[in-house]
């Protein structure tokens, strides 16, 4: 994900108290025990944020079991809660446990014997913890259990923000609790990362914290709660309510703690190697539950035989919430996903989200199993979940499916690399919220892909291998995952993580080719052009094939140098030199190839990268015959995207092959079993040809099974007949597709009248997300040509209700904001000549 920065400090008090509390006396002795020391004492630089060390927090005490008896107060949006917390110091003695507790009321706090009997415990409740005086010393030997009366109160605690991955740090999230927004479900759910778990429960609120877990849920018979591990009974209380007993034996985070309560149906999949997989969605969509969450049993088997390691958990579950602050989260055993993902079958067709779904599902191995110890240490959780994304998509799509999402995330990083460039693993950040960006999600699987192609796909693999055993149910840092590799390869690794993973930035590369005629040598001068004051010099292992008449040679080479020549003997000018012929580097780079080479590197060369690279290249010279003549053939790859880039291209060639790209668009509309592709052959059809036979064409796509086709043909006819199109927009008014709801919006904005103002007002609420951005730029753009004083007064004050909304992600509230400011720039009076 990419993420927009919100400058917040969280100052780490209970640490300090913490190493302020440890110095005690050995009962008979006068020695000291040895007190431990936090990153904060070794950091003696309190300026700014930026000059905290963010190192692992210090475990003094650690918690080994959780139990939790909740039950819920709609009206103030409370949560009634009891806690039995079990705990033992984690090495020194201690007489004193340090719990965070965010925005709580605490009732009181008590040791709890194996009697069950309560004594009082004095504490101290100040800055969001709870400071509990114990009523001895105890050593690491001896397990204590507290007992913690308390009522959460999220609504009441400050929200300091997050970033446009985490929108919010509440924690504890009750939607629509009083049922007064109509069309819009009760819910409860919590999202407890980063530190937000903390909110709902008591506890050591940090990712090198490991606990098991029970909960039971009281809430009214109609709702279905879900938690992590196993649902072990169901009690009905007699008051029209129930309690729900949740079992979660084995330990993990306290941040990957979860529930979720509301009016969700269960839909059951198959379940893999005994372990129930389950879908909890709102009822209109559970007949698509199956198609939403698909291929989750086989994703389970695949993942599990890659890796060699079984997914350990004891059910899988997924649920779909209103309002999720995040994309999704990898609760264990139980990932929570926001409602953008529930989709109709008609709908999935154009799109769906079957990556996030592997995305969350490999973090039950990489984020669960073994947990970054640290903040810093987050890639550990995030560059592997984004890698599991294209190891899914190379298994279940082929290899030109993975390379295109790859490079979508490749892209993603480079453009934020143009703001910001940071080290991968950061000991140095204003906000742990900062670490979720472009590079911990999409730098970092491109490293994992650039490691794997090193040390080769049986060395990764039993690397990961070796790491995930040796380190499963405990957090970790970078090295550990070298060392891993380390053993299995025999290999010093520290060169790859210390470039890649400890440093910052990435190649900026120049690539130049000669052929000397006489002595038979083809030369690859490669310039490493990055900055190197900030950026380091790489080295790397790359391929380069030499493409010849009657072969293909790859030689592999060691890049290390700013400014490397590589020769190499053939016998006469080679039709292509294709440097990082796998194309796994990541780097940016020119090259000074001709039309000639690009033609042929896209004709010959195998991966999928090689054909969009040489596409790109040709559209450098779009009146060159050999260019043109190419991006045509190319509207018949085997991959779709590279079917709509090329006719996407089409308006930068300077003409010709007319017939030829009128054949290939209606054979596309026709046959091309891809919806993205049918809707822009339509698009290009209807801009690019004034043609009335197309017309038939048009009209058969306004009953494609796609959305997305029928909002291109509407438009199209549109362009032919803005009444017919003005008509056939009134018609799918009441469509819930955001795709047609767009689609009538932009007819509107063209053709529409004042009457048309109603539709964008009942419609508002059927953008939700990333579409309400489209919404705005469409609302405004009509509002405009309509020029009606009275009605962009009223749309202002729509859209300033869309943009003031609690918890909206920064990027839509910019958008909007924009929208709105110029409808009032277009309410203003014009300037006087005096002003």
């Amino acid at each position: 994900m990419k993420v927009n920065y919100l400058q917040s400090l969280v100052m780490l008090l209970s640490v300090v108290l913490l190493a302020t509390s440890c110095k005690v006396n050995k009962p008979g002795s006068s020695t000291t025990v040895a007190m431990p020391i936090s990153s904060e004492d070794v950091n003696p630089e309190k300026d700014s944020a930026l000059a905290i060390y963010r190192g692992s927090a210090t475990r003094t005490n650690d918690i080994l079991h959780t139990k939790l008896d909740v039950s819920f107060n709609w009206k103030k949006q409370y949560l009634i809660g009891k806690a039995s917390i079990k705990v033992k110091p984690y090495f020194y003695p201690t007489k004193q446990l340090i719990l965070d507790a965010k925005g709580m009321e605490i009732k009181g706090v008590s040791l709890l014997d194996t009697s069950k009997t309560k004594t009082p415990l004095s504490y101290t409740y100040v800055n969001d913890s709870i400071i509990i005086a114990l009523n001895k010393t105890y050593t690491n030997e001896q397990i204590y259990t507290v007992y913690i009366d308390y009522v959460a109160k999220p609504n009441e605690l400050e929200d300091k923000g997050g970033s446009s991955a985490i929108t919010s740090d509440k924690g504890l999230y009750f939607i629509n609790p009083l049922g007064e927004e109509e069309g819009k479900p009760q819910q409860i759910w919590t999202q407890g990362e980063t530190e937000a778990s903390s909110v709902w429960f008591p506890t050591i609120d940090q990712p090198n914290e490991r606990m098991t877990q029970e909960i039971y849920i009281t809430v009214n018979n109609k709702y279905t709660t879900l938690s992590n591990g196993e649902l072990v009974f169901s009690m009905e209380n007699g008051d029209s309510t129930r309690t729900d007993y949740w079992s979660m034996e084995l330990p993990h985070a306290p941040y990957l703690a979860m529930m979720a309560v509301g009016e969700f149906e269960i839909v059951k999949d198959t379940a893999w190697r005994g372990r129930p997989i389950n879908y909890y969605v709102e009822k209109k969509y559970a007949p698509y539950a199956k198609n939403i969450f698909a291929n989750t049993p086989e994703m389970l088997e695949f993942y599990s035989n890659l890796l060699g390691v079984e997914y350990v958990w004891n059910k899988y579950s997924q649920i779909a919430v209103r309002d999720f602050v995040s994309g999704a989260m990898e609760n264990t055993t139980a990932a929570l996903f926001g409602d953008f993902v529930q989709r109709t079958d008609k709908e999935l067709l154009d799109k769906n989200y079957e990556y996030i779904v592997a995305h969350e599902l490999f973090h039950e191995w990489f984020g669960d199993l073994v947990t970054c110890e640290s903040w810093s240490n987050l890639p550990l959780n995030e560059s592997f979940a984004t890698y599991g994304e294209y190891l899914w998509e190379e298994y279940k799509y082929g290899l030109d499916a993975a390379d295109y999402h790859s490079e979508k995330s490749r892209l993603g990083y480079i453009a934020e690399s143009k703001g910001k460039q940071e080290n991968l693993i950061r000991f140095h950040y204003e906000h742990r919220m900062n670490m979720f960006d472009g590079h911990s999600y999409n730098k970092g699987g491109q490293i994992l892909h650039m490691l794997r192609k090193v040390v080769g796909d049986d060395a990764f693999f039993a690397s990961l291998k070796l790491y995930l055993e040796e380190n499963k149910y405990t957090a970790v840092e970078i090295h550990n995952l070298r060392l891993a590799f380390e053993e299995v390869t025999g290999q010093d690794l520290n060169w790859f993580f210390n470039q890649w993973f400890l440093s910052s930035g990435h190649p900026e590369l120049s690539i130049q080719y000669s052929y000397d005629s006489v002595n038979k040598k083809q030369s690859v001068r490669i310039l490493q052009e990055q900055v190197l004051e900030n950026t380091p010099l790489f080295t790397m292992p790359i391929k380069i094939d030499i493409y010849e008449e009657d072969k293909t040679t790859r030689y592999p080479v060691l890049l290390k140098k700013q400014n490397q020549l590589f020769e190499f003997d053939v016998a006469a000018k080679p039709l292509l030199v294709n440097v990082d012929a796998e194309k796994m580097l990541l780097c940016e780079k020119s090259e000074d190839k001709s039309v000639s080479e690009w033609a042929y590197q896209y004709n010959n060369a195998p991966l999928y990268l090689d054909r969009k690279e040489a596409l790109v290249g040709l559209l450098k010279t779009p009146s060159d015959s050999i260019a043109s003549k190419t991006v045509v053939t190319a509207l018949n790859d085997k991959m779709w995207s590279l079917r709509k880039f090329a006719i996407d291209s089409l308006t930068k060639l300077s003409g010709g092959f007319n017939d030829e790209i009128k054949a290939s668009l209606i054979s596309l509309v026709n046959d091309d079993p891809h919806s993205h592709v049918r809707a822009a052959a339509i698009k290009h059809l209807s801009k690019s040809f004034n043609d009335s036979s197309f017309i038939s064409l048009y009209n058969f796509g306004l009953y494609d099974p796609s959305f997305k086709v029928q909002a291109a043909s509407m438009m199209a006819i549109t362009r032919t007949d803005s009444v017919r199109g003005l008509s056939l927009a009134k018609k799918f008014e009441a469509e819930e597709n955001v795709q047609m709801l767009s689609a009538v919006a932009a007819v509107y904005v063209r053709y529409g009248n004042a009457d048309n103002n109603e539709f964008f007002v009942n419609s508002v609420g059927k953008f939700k997300h990333y579409a309400k951005i489209h919404f705005a730029q469409y609302y405004s753009l009509y509002l405009i040509r309509i020029n009606d004083k009275a009605l962009m007064e009223s749309g202002i004050a729509l859209l300033e209700k869309m943009a003031n909304k609690e918890g909206e992600r920064e990027i839509i509230v910019h958008y909007v904001n924009k929208a709105i400011a110029s409808l009032k720039d277009k309410l203003a009076p014009p300037a006087t000549e005096s002003e």
